[in-house]
């Protein structure tokens, strides 16, 4: 195997990773978004150059409140943190569009309770949430997931 395949085959899942993130912060922060609710979610994160997570958390949508579990896998990283993040839904026009499957970009560090980060999901109905994370625990994280949310 030459000395670039080698390269290749231990950076491609970051190569992708950041990529990915770069295209959905992006194309997320120059589409028209319209602001439809709020969420809260807390999720444990382990990754070593994959990653996993799962959770739950909380829509805020049309003056109610509808709780939903989180799970994924993904590309990027390594450590172990708890998360909980707080952000804005963009584009939901019908609740039945919130649940199902989102592509995540994100980017952040933790160690201790020292922490950065910011997430953006967007699912194939348009929906985008925005996250602003804070994490405990040691890990530095960027990449991409495949996230799904569904209602308790």
């Amino acid at each position: 195997m030459g000395l670039f395949q080698e390269w290749w085959r231990l950076r491609a899942p970051t190569v992708v990773g950041l990529a990915l993130a770069l295209v959905l912060a992006g194309s997320a922060a120059g589409e028209d978004l319209k602001k439809s609710g709020t969420v809260r979610i807390e999720q444990v994160q382990v990754a070593f150059i994959g990653s996993g997570n799962l959770g739950g958390g909380t829509l805020k949508f049309g003056g109610k409140s509808y709780n939903f579990s989180v799970g994924g896998l993904g590309i990027g990283g390594f450590g172990i943190s708890k998360m909980v993040a707080t952000g804005n839904v963009y584009n939901l026009t019908d609740l039945k569009y919130f649940a199902g499957s989102y592509v995540q970009g994100r980017y952040g560090a933790v160690a201790g309770e020292a922490s950065t980060g910011q997430l953006w999901l967007k699912n194939s109905h348009g929906v985008v949430i925005e996250l602003k994370a804070d994490r405990e625990g040691l890990a530095l994280s960027l990449g991409g997931d495949a996230v799904y949310i569904d209602f308790d």
